[in-house]
């Protein structure tokens, strides 16, 4: 299992050093693989991540002495609040981007907000790269799901930043995006015993970081995305997650 999960590991960073190279992705309208790798990542955190964020529940009112409506609610609290952290994130880069254009003609990030951008962007695939080795539910079945759920999310986020700002990803985004994925397998690689609250704090905050990565992607109008293979991406892996249910 270690091998295999190094080898997703490193599926995740050959996304991050060459999604450059993708070039029949580009264009409008959005190309159709990408719509669909959103809806395949969609698919994957409301059929798989939430359900079993839901299993948790016990583990969150045994470990925190609260009721178990209470333990549900705290772990639904911890998917929001990645969810908003990365859309706090998003907010703040487009601003910063926004003063620097009015200031010096350039569309980038100041150096406080960049840090701050480069540093959550590590945490986010520093957690991927992480519940590679440590997911709630273990075997070759989840581990081929979780991997090819985040290839393709990875691969949408990863286009999109690119698009933006091809020379700011190619000269530093990437380089810490394949540092995270990393350093997250390496921790988790060495790391054998963790507490299962610590697995569902991490599983939902990275889900709601999915859901924004996710729908910043597919909602702004100047993405023009197309609706039908968002949609065909989510059904069919739904279906795919039935069936092996």
């Amino acid at each position: 299992m270690l091998i295999l999960t190094a080898i997703a590991a490193l599926a995740f960073i050959a996304v991050h050093l060459f999604i450059g190279r993708l070039t029949f992705l580009e264009g409008r309208p959005r190309h159709a693989l990408l719509s669909f790798a959103g809806g395949v990542a969609v698919a994957y955190i409301f059929l798989h991540v939430l359900p079993e964020l839901a299993a948790h529940q016990h583990t969150f009112a045994h470990e925190l002495d609260l009721s178990d409506s209470a333990a549900e609610a705290w772990v639904y609290l911890v998917s929001l609040a990645g969810l908003v952290v990365y859309f706090g994130l998003e907010s703040a880069a487009r601003r910063s981007r926004g003063r620097r254009l009015k200031a010096t003609g350039e569309s980038r990030l100041e150096r406080e907000v960049k840090a701050l951008h480069l540093s959550s962007f590590f945490f986010f695939n520093f957690l991927i790269g992480y519940l590679l080795l440590h997911r709630e539910q273990t075997g070759y079945w989840s581990l081929a799901i979780y991997a090819a759920a985040m290839l393709l999310h990875l691969a949408t986020s990863d286009f999109g930043q690119r698009q933006e700002h091809a020379a700011d990803y190619d000269a530093e985004t990437r380089w810490v995006l394949v540092a995270g994925i990393a350093a997250g397998w390496l921790v988790g690689a060495l790391d054998r015993h963790v507490p299962e609250i610590v697995i569902g704090f991490l599983f939902a905050f990275l889900a709601g970081g999915v859901i924004m990565n996710t729908l910043k992607e597919e909602l702004p109008e100047d993405k023009d995305s197309r609706f039908l293979p968002f949609a065909a991406g989510t059904a069919a892996y739904a279906v795919l997650l039935l069936v092996l249910r």
